[in-house]
């Protein structure tokens, strides 16, 4: 391993970082639409929402609403001081006073929601994880079914009994990260990313660059969110890309109809972690990698792929990437069908969520909350801002506001193509510590696959 300076700076200005990462992971969406061809179609709105976007700041800065002061509860930690500018532009252009309040460090957005309405402290709106509106939505969440902006976002809209109760904050995605780079700089020729569309396939360039001389071209972290979430989550969002089927294959292997080692898409998921553990850099103690040093093996050119999401972007340029390099996703493949959509998409869905608060709230601070969505939607600064300021993938149509890091450029170019599917399964809150603490064992060879699937079943079925 080589060491150096950069890899010595980068150790310093990530070490408190992967916390954030395991909340941000960890959101879930239920009922969604796959949305290969609903995102395609919902693109085609972008002229007509350019018009309303005029329409809509005209409106804002004459609102009678100036002068209302309204609160939203911040539960994404790493974009606070950005949403607080922001608010502050938009309260500049509307009149409307809107102050961010921030979780504290450590707390749980469901808890301190919850704790502010039992204290009659509710926020007037509150960014929370999509698991957390299932929850509260219906009783605390007004309806957002009518909002015009749905029409911009219906296949990343959270819905409950067929009601919308919050916003579609921000998209991320996952699959496995390329370097292109380092591929190209080994092989000495061009990557198209495309070539990479089936295990066979992954494992072969794999052998490729081994051969090339770059040993170990995978990095696996160890993590148990990443291992029980992001990557064993396959097996339920590639159930039929959809998280309808996601919650579908969940419930048979709780009441025990599907047993997980006869089911294909788990037998197909550990072939493809095979191959990774076969190529995984950190092979040699695979429960030692260190996630901080993680991307700098791409950055140094040492290895090749990660699997991982887009919100790892911050750790990969700290290790020295900048947003000009071509880093991009690849699909987690799954078997050698080239057509399935699990070989020729990735997964990307919707995971923060706003909501605004139906109780403690009056009408007009309400109306104000509903202005502030609309002008993230349609105003060219709150389009600007949520992509730019935020580093958020924006989960409507009409915002064409290109991201800045490649990892999300590389997601909404995919969402537009229709190469992503939305699927974002809904386990207990358990799942990743206990099921991650499963494949941690397999990843370190002590246990085998028929021993990591007993374990998967016996924790699914005491979920009855």
């Amino acid at each position: 391993m080589k060491k150096s300076i950069n890899k010595m700076a980068a150790l310093l200005m990530t070490a408190a970082m992967v916390s954030s990462l395991a909340a941000c992971g960890s959101s879930t969406t239920p009922e969604t639409q796959a949305p290969a061809e609903t995102k395609a179609a919902e693109a085609t709105t972008a002229a007509a929402a350019s018009e309303a976007s005029g329409e809509t700041q005209a409106a804002a800065d004459t609102s009678d609403l100036a002068g209302q002061s309204i609160t939203i509860l911040n539960s994404k930690g790493e974009i606070q001081t950005a949403l607080e500018e922001l608010a502050g532009t938009f309260t500049e252009e509307t009149g409307i006073n809107l102050e961010v309040l921030a979780c504290g460090a450590g707390e749980v957005p469901y808890t301190k929601v919850t704790s502010m309405y039992s204290s009659g402290t509710a926020p007037t709106m509150a960014i929370l994880d999509t698991t957390d509106v299932i929850a509260l939505g219906a009783e605390y969440g007004l309806d957002l079914t009518d909002q015009d902006w749905n029409q911009y976002c219906d296949s990343m809209t959270t819905k409950i009994d067929g009601k919308v109760y919050s916003f579609p904050f921000c998209v991320e995605g996952r699959g496995i990260i390329y370097s292109k780079k380092s591929i190209e700089d080994a092989l000495g020729k061009e990557f198209d990313p495309a070539s990479i569309n089936s295990l066979d396939s992954f494992k072969a360039i794999c052998e490729e660059l081994r051969a090339a001389g770059m040993e170990n071209p995978v990095v696996l972290s160890k993590e148990d969110w990443s291992l029980g979430a992001h990557q064993l989550g396959y097996i339920y969002d590639t159930n039929d890309g959809t998280t309808a089927g996601a919650d579908k294959i969940m419930a048979a292997l709780k009441d025990g109809s599907q047993k997980v080692e006869d089911y294909e898409r788990f037998n197909q998921f550990m072939d493809t972690m095979d191959v990774i553990l076969e190529y995984n850099y950190n092979k040699e103690d695979p429960l030692g990698a260190n996630y901080d040093e993680d991307p700098m093996h791409l950055v140094e050119g040492e290895a090749a792929f990660w699997p991982n999401g887009n919100w790892a972007w911050p750790n990969i340029e700290t290790a020295g990437a900048t947003t000009d390099d071509e880093y991009g996703f690849i699909p987690f493949v799954l078997g050698n069908d080239t057509a399935d959509f699990a070989n020729t998409s990735m997964q990307a869905s919707p995971t923060k969520q706003l909501m605004v608060d139906a109780k403690q709230s009056t009408p007009e601070q309400q109306e104000a909350a509903l202005e502030f969505i609309n002008w993230l939607v349609n105003s060219e600064s709150g389009q600007h801002g949520l992509v730019e300021k935020l580093a958020l993938i924006p989960a409507c149509s009409n915002n064409t506001v290109a991201p800045l890091d490649p990892l999300s450029r590389d997601i909404v170019a995919k969402m537009a193509e229709g190469h992503t599917y939305s699927s974002s399964f809904v386990a207990p809150s358990d799942h990743w510590s206990v099921v991650g603490a499963i494949m941690q064992k397999y990843v370190a060879g002590e246990t085998d696959r028929a021993g990591a699937a007993a374990d998967i079943d016996a924790y699914w079925q005491a979920q009855a």
